[in-house]
């Protein structure tokens, strides 16, 4: 029996991204249907959105409206399309819940060190689940400590890496790789570091291209 071909993922995403959510739900529906012929190591990276948003946050819809036009109507019907494509995948947006849009660099400071403990996924699924399924403030530090232990973290060492700049330049540093590199969008998934997959693309997207990748492995 032909064991399965090992493949790095790259996932540069942020978590106050929508689009974030269903990359990751259609690429792990892909990855589910070729269980038995990939292995894949996913390592999220990140990306930040709104590296400027303000501690408090800003109203989603506000933001929205600043940073790429339209009306709320138009808002609204994107965020009907973004729901129904979560709904094909399995994964809940509440667009009732979500009302405010947060800085995230904290979540990914705590992603980083997740890395490291081998608990990203699940961390990251927390997260967006929090943010997306549940309105939560994911920038607040206890919502962090309180994801963070439901994924089996330590959550005095997590709350000393939140109360501290730990990380921050490991952070900063992969997002200026992946911007030097001509990532300015995401989701943007890497596969093998030779193939890019850009947007919330359906999982048979991401089912041919890691099919065409072990082929050829």
């Amino acid at each position: 029996m032909t064991p399965p071909v090992p493949v790095r993922i790259d996932f540069v995403s942020d978590v106050s991204c929508p689009w974030c959510a269903i990359g990751l739900a259609s690429l792990q529906q892909a990855l589910a249907k070729l269980s038995g012929e990939v292995s894949a190591q996913i390592h999220f990276q990140p990306f930040e959105l709104d590296p400027q948003m303000p501690p408090q946050g800003q109203d989603s819809t506000e933001h929205l409206v600043q940073k790429y036009g339209g009306t709320p109507e138009q808002i609204d019907a994107n965020r009907e399309a973004i729901r129904a494509r979560g709904e094909s995948l399995g994964f809940t947006f509440r667009m009732d819940r979500r009302s405010r849009v947060y800085n995230t660099f904290d979540a990914h400071r705590l992603l980083h060190w997740a890395a490291l403990e081998a608990r990203q996924l699940p961390l990251k699924q927390a997260l967006l689940r929090a943010y997306f399924s549940d309105g939560a403030d994911v920038s607040s530090h206890d919502t962090l400590l309180r994801l963070a232990a439901e994924v089996g973290l330590d959550t005095g060492r997590a709350r000393q890496i939140l109360s501290s700049d730990a990380y921050a330049d490991d952070v900063r540093a992969q997002e200026q790789f992946y911007l030097q590199r001509g990532i300015h969008a995401v989701p943007a998934i890497v596969i093998n570091e030779q193939q890019l997959i850009s947007g919330g693309q359906p999982p048979e997207v991401f089912e041919q291209a890691l099919r065409r990748i072990a082929a050829t492995a």
